[in-house]
């Protein structure tokens, strides 16, 4: 599956060449792809680029395949099933980079499977470095394509738990999250195993999503943020919608800690009181900062909590099921979507 990035509409099944050496000895059919808001975008016309030389970029970042040849000393096995990391560091590379923290770039030089500057991994086979293929539990099934999206909210969880640790009496307890999209449903199920009390905010009133956060144990709202966030010892914001945003910032509950998942699309102003927010922020102590992407680490941890999770609600999440011939079903949203997943290989 491929774009020609910069035009829309250009999203197209089209034949590639086998996946080059020069990207890794291990080989692996894909057998599904998650598709997401940046896929969305990147078809659209609005973001992405193609690999130097390349007319086409091979979209697909979230990922599931099975390897079905990897030489001896890689820590991998025909039959394994694996998610690709989807960032690679910068060639420099930067402090961070040289020490596979490569989600914090400091010079923005990296690349990115199916994003920016290397194909992704919505092809039949890609080939993939040992280092960037996460192993995930065969008891999983397909469920396992949820994990690059989890890996995101496990580091919004980490750099979260690091900088409330900045006080030695911070003891969270109450956790909203903004948002019940995959990432938001996801952050959920990360903070209630993490034993928190957990509520999510969300416009809609009915679909899937009240009911899946109800059978998390958490509890479902879609009344106003100001007041929930007043409330929050921590707040995942996961949607990106400006007005969400200025109201979780202008009620902050004293020390609390905000992390920003959700990327604002732009082109739209919302008025507020910098001044108000500065002092709420300032006189309680209040941290916020964003956060995107993932490293090895928040891979494996994000494995780690699917595979503590109940299979049958982590089903749910996966609302439609598309083959890669129907690809352009999957581009389009429905009401009742949560999570959309192109299918490869049987």
């Amino acid at each position: 599956m491929t774009v020609v990035p910069g035009v829309a509409g250009s999203a197209a099944v089209t034949d590639v060449e086998e996946p080059a050496s020069v990207d890794g000895p291990v080989l692996v059919e894909t057998l599904a792809i998650g598709v997401c808001g940046t896929d969305l975008e990147i078809c659209q016309g609005r973001y992405g680029a193609a690999p130097p030389g390349s007319d086409r970029l091979i979209i697909g970042h979230e990922s599931l395949g099975r390897v079905i040849a990897a030489p001896g000393g890689t820590g991998l096995a025909v039959g394994d099933l694996v998610v690709g990391i989807v960032r690679r560091p910068d060639p420099a590379p930067c402090p961070n980079c040289a020490i596979g923290e490569w989600d914090m770039c400091r010079n923005g030089a990296y690349t990115e499977r199916g994003i920016k500057e290397r194909h992704g991994y919505a092809s039949e086979r890609y080939r993939i470095e040992p280092g960037f293929a996460v192993k995930v539990d065969p008891a999983l099934g397909d469920l396992g394509v949820l994990l690059e999206p989890t890996s995101v909210v496990a580091k919004a969880w980490d750099h979260t738990e690091r900088i409330g640790a900045r006080s030695a009496a911070w003891s969270p307890h109450t956790v909203l999250i903004c948002g019940a999209g995959p990432i938001g449903l996801l952050a959920a199920l990360l903070g209630m195993q993490k034993g928190h009390e957990v509520h999510v905010v969300d416009r809609v009133v009915d679909g899937p999503k009240p009911q899946l956060v109800a059978d998390l144990g958490a509890t479902y709202h879609h009344e106003p943020v100001a007041a929930l966030a007043g409330r929050a010892d921590i707040v995942l914001e996961c949607t990106g919608v400006p007005q969400v945003v200025v109201d979780v910032l202008a009620n902050t509950a004293p020390d609390a800690v905000v992390c920003l998942t959700g990327v604002s699309s732009g082109g739209r102003t919302v008025p507020f009181d910098a001044g108000a927010v500065n002092r709420e922020m300032v006189l309680g102590n209040a941290v916020v900062f964003g956060s995107v992407n993932a490293n090895r680490r928040h891979y494996e941890a994000g494995a780690d909590a699917l595979s503590d999770a109940d299979p049958r609600w982590l089903g749910r999440l996966i609302s439609r099921r598309v083959p890669l011939e129907s690809f352009a079903d999957a581009l389009e949203r429905r009401p009742e979507d949560v999570k959309t997943v192109i299918t490869f290989a049987a």
